[in-house]
């Protein structure tokens, strides 16, 4: 039985969080929004210039520590480091903690890119460096911007909303192809099996079913991220710029890890 909407959930948010919503509003309030809008782009720019190509891992923050979805991402996380990449996450607990923690287990690094929400999420104790950010589209831009492979584990609406984002972007050729690996086999079989139903009903192509990798493999995980993302960008060693002193900028105590060929 489907409980009513009264019984599940109350909506708490505040104003700056939901006020692009409200539609036409006096043209200093919109302006004002584009100004707090460009500072978290700035804010993001500033954050993420020094920290090399990454990997992102999406999941949900509910699992705990000895869930085999975590353990797994944990594994995924190390992995992606000993690749050369930045491990980044939301930030949060379960899945994107697991993550990071993976990434600090063979000394890589490891930031979280944390989304404001009225339940406040504390950034997990294994990260470099993260940033706090209002709006989930701010962040989507900064995740795409700055990672060469998506990892998409088990998790709810928002990680399902990235997994989707990120494939509609390339099938719709407003990204160049990148790697995604959608982890959790048994978890997101009825997710796969709808994707099949698209096809056979062809509200999408026989090829868009191919835009990420369905597995529960590691290896096979690496290798798909070693293919698309390392070999297919030719990236053969992270450019390392250097940060300017004047600005503020400073550089992360972290590895400096190169990407393998």
């Amino acid at each position: 039985m489907i409980e009513t909407q009264e019984e599940v959930f109350t909506p708490v948010s505040s104003p700056k969080e939901t006020s692009f919503l409200e539609g036409p509003r006096s043209r200093w309030r919109e302006l004002v929004f584009i100004f707090d809008v460009v500072k978290e782009f700035l804010a993001g720019f500033r954050k993420f210039h020094f920290i090399g190509p990454c990997v992102t891992v999406f999941g949900s923050a509910r699992f705990k520590e000895t869930h085999p979805y975590y353990k797994l991402a944990r594994e995924m996380g190390s992995e992606i480091s000993r690749l050369g990449f930045t491990v980044i996450t939301g930030g949060g607990p379960g899945i994107m903690e697991a993550a990071n923690r993976g990434a600090k287990d063979v000394k890589g690094r490891s930031i979280g890119c944390n989304i404001v929400l009225p339940m406040e999420q504390q950034p997990n104790k294994y990260l470099d460096s993260w940033l706090n950010i209002n709006y989930f589209f701010v962040r989507k831009v900064l995740l795409t911007k700055y990672s060469y492979a998506f990892v998409v584990m088990p998790g709810g609406y928002g990680t399902l909303d990235e997994f989707f984002e990120a494939i509609t972007m390339m099938q719709t050729g407003k990204l160049t192809r990148f790697p995604v690996v959608l982890m959790g086999l048994d978890y997101h079989k009825e997710l796969q099996a709808h994707v099949m139903r698209m096809v056979e009903e062809r509200t999408i192509s026989p090829e868009d079913a191919n835009l990420y990798l369905f597995t529960d493999s590691v290896e096979a995980a690496v290798a798909h991220i070693q293919r698309y993302a390392i070999e297919g960008f030719g990236l053969k060693k992270r450019k390392v710029y250097k940060p300017i002193g004047i600005l503020g900028e400073r550089r992360l105590r972290a590895r400096h890890a190169t990407l393998s060929n």
